[in-house]
């Protein structure tokens, strides 16, 4: 690799770098093609990209930033996935396929200026998602409304049953004076 490509590279990580919301870094030494070829599919369907650069690349991209204390498990053979959108997004997918493959191991991760080992990225992965947090919000938010209208009808539904139940009282003879 030349040194204007080498700059490039280094460029292009800055660059999504700045961007990111959680990285995660994983050893995938001895996967074969059709299983990394797999396992991206999987990490594009969840908004997140999986990538694969020299350490020392991305040793020099992260450099007096605060993602620097990662370089530590720059080591070896090192894939790095980037979530662009939902910081526990690529930590789901990792950890979850981590499970599945003896090959594939989670080292550590970035959030929010701190760096987690592989125990921490379990406990990212159990962060609740983007659409996770969403569908809690719309739920917060309607729960007013939804408790408005049964007060409402609160009143008109015992009536009914009241009016009902007097109905049945008089079918059966039971009570009262004819009217």
């Amino acid at each position: 690799m030349d040194r204007a490509t080498k700059e490039r590279t280094v460029g292009e990580l800055k660059e999504k770098l700045s961007k990111v919301a959680s990285i995660v870094v994983a050893d995938y030494r001895g996967m074969d093609v059709p299983t990394v070829t797999g396992l991206r599919d999987q990490f594009r369907k969840a908004q997140c990209e999986y990538k694969i650069y020299k350490n020392t690349l991305v040793k020099i991209a992260i450099a007096g930033t605060p993602i620097e204390p990662l370089g530590k498990y720059l080591e070896g053979t090192t894939a790095l996935m980037f979530s662009f959108e939902s910081p526990s997004a690529a930590a789901k997918v990792a950890t979850a396929f981590a499970k599945t493959s003896e090959k594939f191991k989670v080292k550590a991760a970035y959030y929010e200026g701190s760096v987690f080992d592989a125990k921490g990225v379990d406990s990212l992965a159990t962060m609740p998602g983007k659409d996770e947090l969403r569908a809690t919000l719309l739920a917060t938010l309607n729960a007013p409304a939804q408790n408005l209208a049964a007060t409402l009808a609160a009143g008109a539904t015992k009536f009914m049953y009241l009016l009902d139940g007097r109905n049945r009282q008089l079918d059966e003879g039971g009570g009262g004076t004819p009217g």
